[in-house]
């Protein structure tokens, strides 16, 4: 029967015990209106979403948007977000594909993977699109409107095609950025795949600033977002002015967090 158990839950049930993680003394007391972040959790990896939670917990961002997520684990860190630390976020999916590797269940219905949203303030407008090709596993993107700093911003959220895929890419930025294109003010977060100078980044860098103002090509000085010390990772700003970003390493993820704060004050990110 535990076998049979192990079968049906599959590879996304978090190991070992359950426990509550002790925050650094530096933790956020509470949700930080004006904070976003981005987090590519890393699926199939045998990791505990309390560990991951508290992750989240440390920094307490306004907006996470978390790729490769499988909507059980995101369901359970929302919950240890709010029972163990008492921080209360509403969720939206992007799931793109239905995966018993990726997520588990039962084989005949397995769980859904893709992207994940969560905000401390309702979302609205939620939209989820696959890509028309999402290269060796379907990719897309979602977007809601929600409250950043009191504003009311469009966030977007997307994870694109894998490395050594440059012209799927490519093809996947265009057609993101022609939705973020509609929007004065708007937050794109994601794992990008691709280094800052890849041209298949080029419509995005035409639209947006990236919150670390100093990584911008052709002369791009980024700090790495991924244990092999590569810039994947991404918070775009369009209209919107960045105050202090930080890219924090997890051990329970190949990518790292990258969260900033920002000004969302009307005209604050005109250039």
């Amino acid at each position: 029967m535990t076998a049979v158990c192990a079968m049906i839950v599959g590879p996304s049930a978090p190991s070992g015990s359950l426990f509550i993680r002790d925050l650094p003394v530096d933790a956020a007391d509470d949700v930080v209106p004006n904070r976003v972040m981005t987090w590519n959790i890393c699926n199939p990896c045998d990791d505990s979403d309390a560990d991951r939670a508290a992750e989240i917990a440390t920094y307490a961002p306004q907006v996470i948007g978390l790729q490769e997520a499988c909507v059980r684990d995101v369901r359970r860190i929302r919950d240890y977000l709010e029972s163990f630390y008492g921080l209360v976020y509403h969720v939206e999916y992007g799931t793109v594909l239905r995966n018993w590797g990726r997520c588990g269940g039962a084989p005949w219905n397995p769980g859904a993977f893709g992207q994940a949203i969560l905000s401390a303030a309702p979302m609205t407008d939620r939209v989820a699109v696959e890509y028309p090709d999402g290269g060796s596993e379907d990719r897309g993107y979602m977007a809601v409107t929600t409250e950043v700093g009191g504003q009311q911003v469009r966030v977007f959220n997307t994870h694109l095609a894998q490395r050594r895929q440059e012209a799927v890419r490519a093809a996947q930025a265009g057609v993101l950025a022609a939705q973020v294109e509609r929007h004065s003010r708007a937050v794109v977060l994601g794992d990008f795949n691709a280094v800052p100078d890849a041209p298949e980044l080029t419509p995005m860098w035409k639209l947006a600033t990236d919150t670390d103002p100093e990584c911008r090509p052709p002369a791009a000085t980024c700090e790495p977002t991924t244990d092999w010390q590569s810039k994947f990772d991404y918070v775009f700003l369009r209209g919107i002015t960045p105050l202090e970003h930080r890219v924090q390493p997890s051990s329970y993820s190949d990518h790292h967090m990258l969260h900033t704060d920002v000004d969302v004050t009307p005209g604050s990110g005109e250039k």
